[in-house]
């Protein structure tokens, strides 16, 4: 399970370099954007869950123009970030909050949107339990996260070198799927799309993640430093023969709606097959 404290750590340092680094924020965003346009949708409120630097609020600004839109985030210093850049006249407001605990009233927004939020959750239920309960009858929650299949490349080479838990665990389609449901959100639609990343080296891999405060929070992680030959060990692991390292993505997108009477998730299971994948 990921430690909360390490994560808010993390994005807090990361905060005045996260926007140069975290390119796969900036991919999901832009996905998240493209599966909203088809949408009817007008809403007056938005919650940008997990906010960072309120990148994904600005992208919102510009297609609902008359929308309040909330940033929340764990951090302080992503949320200065986003008000830093700010537009003055735009209906905009920064909380600090976590995302298993809201500090909204029930059926506050009418969108909730979240990018990247989920794969940093402790617990997944909690965060979409509340999502149901601040979002408004028939509002849509949309999101993008990451699948199991993610920095697969990057466990396998740690597993050959120590027996320790170096990658998050992302969760399964089927889980994720129950999970929406059984918090009482309505009739998921979900895709997935694959991003392959290159790097020249695994210093410039690491430096990425770091950079981007994607490093290591999980409670169960080794507590001392890793040492040189450890590391050393890993990255021949990871490398090709040229030295270089590409890693595969499982970008996982989705939406789903607000209110009625919870489906029971043991009638109800979403078929990993047919989730259809960009080409």
């Amino acid at each position: 399970m990921l430690r909360l404290r390490d994560i808010q750590r993390r994005f807090d340092c990361a905060a005045a370099t996260f926007d140069d680094s975290d390119f796969v924020h900036e991919v999901t965003r832009d996905g998240l954007a493209a599966r909203l346009e088809p949408l009817l949708l007008e809403p007056t409120t938005i919650l940008d869950l997990g906010s960072a630097t309120g990148a994904t609020g600005r992208l919102l600004r510009k297609r609902f123009k008359r929308a309040h839109i909330v940033s929340l985030d764990l951090s302080q210093p992503m949320l200065k970030q986003g008000q830093r850049q700010k537009s003055w006249f735009s209906r905009a407001s920064f909380v600090q909050g976590d995302a298993s605990h809201l500090p909204f009233a029930d059926s506050s927004f009418d969108m909730v949107v979240t990018n990247q939020l989920l794969p940093w959750a402790p617990e997944l239920q909690p965060v979409l339990e509340e999502v149901a309960r601040v979002l408004v009858p028939g509002g849509v929650f949309a999101f993008a996260t990451l699948g199991p299949d993610s920095l697969r490349e990057v466990a396998q080479a740690w597993a050959s070198v120590d027996s320790g838990i170096h990658v998050n665990r992302f969760a399964d389609m089927h889980d994720l799927g129950d999970g929406l449901v059984r918090a009482g959100l309505s009739d998921p639609v979900l895709d997935v799309d694959r991003l392959s990343v290159c790097y020249e080296s695994a210093d410039k891999l690491f430096a990425d993640l770091t950079r981007a405060g994607a490093r290591n929070a999980l409670a169960d992680r080794a507590r001392g430093l890793t040492g040189r030959r450890s590391f050393a060990a890993m990255a021949a692991a990871l490398a090709d023969s040229q030295g270089k390292i590409t890693l595969e993505l499982e970008l996982v997108y989705g939406h789903c709606w607000g209110a009625g009477p919870k489906n029971d998730p043991e009638n109800y299971r979403i078929d990993a097959n047919q989730i259809p994948r960009r080409r």
